[in-house]
């Protein structure tokens, strides 16, 4: 058993599968989430989870999209909790990936594990971790450029850490890669439901229509950009009816260099 200094020092900041809209504060990181489940019910598929722990220095951010609605996906959200909370105090996510994929393989009745998207942070050093199981990637906005892009695997910023293996993870598809954070910098996560949302005459926003609509949003404060993402998406989507759960997570790097 851990000891009460371990169990302070790691603590969770939320998680569920409810409609929200409310700022968030992790160490170092300022944050917004705005989840809306689509169709009746409390409870969508969007799934979202924050903790910390190691004394403070990491910070861990997962949104996950499961097929389905209702009491069947808050159950698989409890197993997501499950396993990033006995995780949730470990730097590399290799191992707390591989759990995962197994844990929503195991399934429920009626309920299918789609993607994830994985975060962590350190706050020591700035250096952010990121890992996708089928996720779309994350927006990065780097403030000293001002300039937004997609972070995956590819980005010519990844770079490497002593003793923590990136790149693909040993029995699954995934990759682990880390980049240095700035301050300022601004990450979003999102799930599909925003992508592959149509306009009145049926064309698709995609990733290249999201970034072209965030790069146009002011940068001020998390909750801000946000909001204006929201309603900038809104204003795309127009009177098309809406046909998934809508997620995104902002953070944004507060840590002085």
């Amino acid at each position: 058993m851990k000891d009460s200094s371990y169990r302070l020092a790691c603590f969770e900041l939320w998680g569920g599968n409810s409609k929200v809209a409310h700022p968030i504060e992790l160490p170092g990181l300022l944050g917004w989430i705005h989840s809306d489940p689509f169709g009746a019910g409390s409870g969508g598929g969007d799934v979202h989870y924050f903790s910390v722990c190691s004394k403070g220095m990491i910070s861990r951010v997962a949104l996950a999209d499961v097929a389905g609605h209702g009491q069947a996906v808050s159950s698989v959200a409890e197993r997501l909790r499950e396993t990033l909370r006995k995780h949730t105090d470990s730097w590399d996510q290799s191992d707390l990936m591989r759990e995962l994929s197994e844990a929503f393989q195991e399934g429920s009745v009626g309920v299918q594990f789609a993607t994830a998207a994985v975060l962590g942070f350190y706050l020591q050093t700035g250096e952010l971790l990121f890992t996708y199981a089928g996720h779309p990637p994350a927006l990065w906005y780097r403030s000293a450029e001002r300039s937004w892009d997609l972070l995956n695997g590819s980005t010519p910023y990844a770079r490497g850490i002593e003793n923590l293996p990136l790149g693909l993870i040993p029995g699954t598809t995934y990759s682990q890669n880390v980049v240095q954070l700035g301050r300022d910098d601004i990450v979003v996560l999102y799930t599909d439901g925003i992508t592959e949302a149509r306009d009145a005459t049926g064309n698709e926003l995609g990733q290249e229509g999201l970034l072209k609509l965030v790069r146009d949003l002011p940068v001020a404060s998390p909750a801000e950009f946000g909001q204006a993402l929201i309603s900038g998406f809104g204003a795309f989507r127009g009177s098309a009816p809406r046909r998934d759960d809508e997620s995104v997570v902002v953070l944004r790097n507060e840590r002085l260099p």
